[in-house]
């Protein structure tokens, strides 16, 4: 029987599946969240539209200033001398790749 945490992370990445389909959009998610069983690297646990890979994880709590608030569409961060990062909403991203038609 896998662990608590472990199901919580199986049950989330079928979420962002379902949730993908639900918007049109070709999901899989990778067996034992191993990328490998789909093609990808290990660290990919979903694949959207063939092109889009996914990590997935699910914490208690995600710090309050990383959420774009009510006010504002996206959430842009960024660490010192570090890449930029866009926070989107996940199922506003999938209207986005589903207009732009990511295939």
């Amino acid at each position: 029987m896998p662990s608590p945490s472990k199901s919580k992370g199986n049950a989330f990445e079928r979420k962002v599946v379902n949730l993908a389909k639900e918007k049109g959009l070709e999901a899989i998610r990778a067996w034992g969240s191993n990328g490998v069983s789909i093609g990808e690297h290990e660290e990919v646990d979903v694949l959207i539209d063939k092109i889009w890979k996914v990590q997935c994880k699910c914490r208690a709590k995600i710090a309050q200033w990383i959420k774009p608030n009510e006010n504002v569409d996206i959430q842009v961060v960024k660490e010192n001398y570090g890449d930029i990062f866009v926070i989107i909403p996940y199922e506003r991203f999938l209207e986005l790749i589903k207009v732009k038609g990511s295939k």
